[in-house]
């Protein structure tokens, strides 16, 4: 059990806290977050209440539906962001990534945990040159034991569309 479960006992709250505070692009809905997440529509709708009673989400209506995201103008925005980030590992993979592995110009989330779906794999995408791919094999094993998560890398020439941008050095 991680620092972040003892200190947010409920599971519901955390799944929405990454939900909505690793990419600021993600929505949901009552319903919708009740199916994604399989639980009732009442313990969504209780954490959705207390989030944005806290001022951590905010709610538009929309048709029939009120959609909820989170909050970038929240004095704790960046906080909670980074200490989500922290909690899934992605802090780790940063910084193992930009050590030693050659000219990295961007690093993105595709997948599951771009939407905010804590599924167990990080999938990662490198833009760059040069990339040491020896190293970066070595790295999984090491960073998976770490996060206690799975990870993968894939380079590419360009970002796939709706990917996390959790790194750019602003040359491209």
């Amino acid at each position: 059990m991680t620092m972040l479960n003892s200190l947010i006992t409920s599971k519901t709250r955390l799944r929405m806290l990454i939900k909505f505070f690793i990419n600021t692009a993600n929505k949901g809905y009552l319903n919708g977050l009740a199916n994604e997440f399989n639980e009732s529509t009442n313990s969504i709708r209780k954490e959705l209440n207390n989030l944005s009673a806290a001022g951590y989400l905010l709610k538009v209506k929309s048709d029939n539906k009120i959609i909820y995201n989170a909050n970038k103008a929240h004095p704790l925005f960046k906080v909670l962001q980074k200490i989500i980030r922290q909690h899934l590992g992605i802090e780790e993979i940063i910084d193992s990534i930009l050590d030693k592995i050659g000219d990295v110009n961007s690093v993105a989330i595709v997948g599951d945990y771009a939407k905010g779906i804590d599924s167990g794999l990080i999938k990662i995408v490198l833009l760059g040159s040069d990339i040491n791919v020896n190293y970066l094999e070595d790295l999984i094993v090491k960073i998976e034991k770490k996060i206690t998560r799975k990870v993968s890398f894939k380079i590419v020439e360009i970002l796939p569309k709706g990917s996390l941008v959790i790194y750019n050095n602003d040359k491209i």
